[in-house]
């Protein structure tokens, strides 16, 4: 089984692979229709052949999935804190220079194929002077300027959407809606309120930030997608599994406490205050599709949600930090590896049937 962090990045890096790709495809097939009516091409230029066509395919697939590892492991972290503007413009210098470094490497391979000689052969090196100089090369910039921008372009908006959620729209899967089984944990800061105004509101969102930030890992590795950030709220979704149990939900909650608690020293040095949090978790129907004309959203409609959410409005009431329903439990659950407390059958506000309550530990 591939562990899911890896999973994802795997998912994420895939589309700057066929991005680059793609886009070689499509400037390969112009050059060839431009040069095909020519009947003398230039000395910069190398003629295209099926041999040639492989060779700058393998490598423009090459350079995509290495940028995008660069991306997600470096400059990603690096330029966490910039805007936009900033974020996209570093970038963008840093893979041109990259990308000289790959014109310096592949060229003379790809001419040195053409000429069916050594790479070393002088003839190969008097081609790549003349194509450093010439519109050819002007037009290869072009190119990969342009799909240097496409994959970063694409890089911030799955960055700023979610991978999930940019994947879904690109392939229409809840243009119509359809119905889902899932599960919803809501997430909610204790004491949110008092918080606030101890710190002032820029201070508050300073810590709220980081807040979040401790929660990516947990919510990476147990396969979470992030519905929504509602204030000091935060809604994570699983797809429910009918033919296992499936703990991923409880799971998360724990490693997001314990990855809160692992940073309490800095919230405290940092802020004076160290945020804890509660939590509801409850499955069910959904409909889920896509809803709005001026800005698009994925929408979850359905009982379940008001359900989890006035599930979790009631740890305070009972004194814990984790309320499940009884759907959880028996539909889904491996109770043996929990502790969980029968807290009463409860009227929940809207519901006219009573629900089975349970404290996890």
């Amino acid at each position: 089984m591939i562990a899911p962090g890896t999973k994802r990045n795997i998912q994420r890096l895939i589309p700057f692979g066929l991005i680059w790709i793609l886009s070689c495809w499509i400037f390969l097939i112009v050059d060839f229709a431009a040069s095909d009516n020519l009947k003398e091409l230039p000395d910069s230029a190398i003629r295209m052949d099926f041999q040639i066509f492989i060779f700058a395919s393998i490598a423009m697939l090459t350079v995509g999935l290495l940028m995008g590892f660069i991306e997600l492991h470096y400059l990603d972290h690096l330029f966490k804190n910039k805007n936009f503007t900033i974020r996209v413009v570093y970038k963008f210098l840093i893979y041109c220079i990259l990308l000289f470094l790959v014109i310096l490497v592949s060229f003379p391979l790809a001419a040195s194929m053409e000429l069916n000689t050594s790479i070393f052969d002088s003839r190969v090196w008097s081609k790549y002077v003349d194509y450093f100089f010439s519109l050819t090369h002007l037009s290869t910039n072009v190119q990969l300027a342009t799909t240097l921008i496409l994959s970063l372009f694409y890089a911030e908006i799955s960055e700023f959407i979610g991978q999930d959620v940019l994947l879904n729209f690109f392939t229409g899967k809840y243009h119509t809606p359809r119905e889902e089984e899932r599960i919803f944990m809501f997430v909610d800061m204790k004491s949110s309120t008092t918080i606030a105004e101890q710190l002032g509101h820029l201070e508050y969102f300073k810590l709220l930030r980081a807040y979040y930030d401790c929660f990516t890992d947990a919510i990476i590795e147990n396969e979470g997608e992030i519905y929504q950030y509602v204030g000091d709220e935060i809604i994570v979704s699983w797809k429910f599994q009918q033919e296992k149990k499936d703990n991923r939900c409880i799971n998360c909650f724990f490693a997001m406490k314990q990855s809160l608690e692992q940073k309490g020293e800095w919230f405290n040095a940092k802020f004076g205050v160290m945020p804890s949090f509660k939590a509801g978790i409850h499955l069910g129907k959904v409909t889920t599709g896509e809803i709005g004309n001026i800005k698009k959203d994925i929408l979850f409609t359905g009982d379940v949600l008001n359900a989890t959410a006035r599930i979790q409005g009631l740890c305070n009431e009972y004194g814990v930090a984790l309320i499940v329903s009884d759907d959880l439990v028996e539909q889904s659950l491996d109770v043996k590896d929990y502790s969980l407390g029968f807290l009463g059958e409860v009227e929940l506000k809207g519901k006219v049937e009573k629900m089975k309550l349970y404290g996890v530990e």
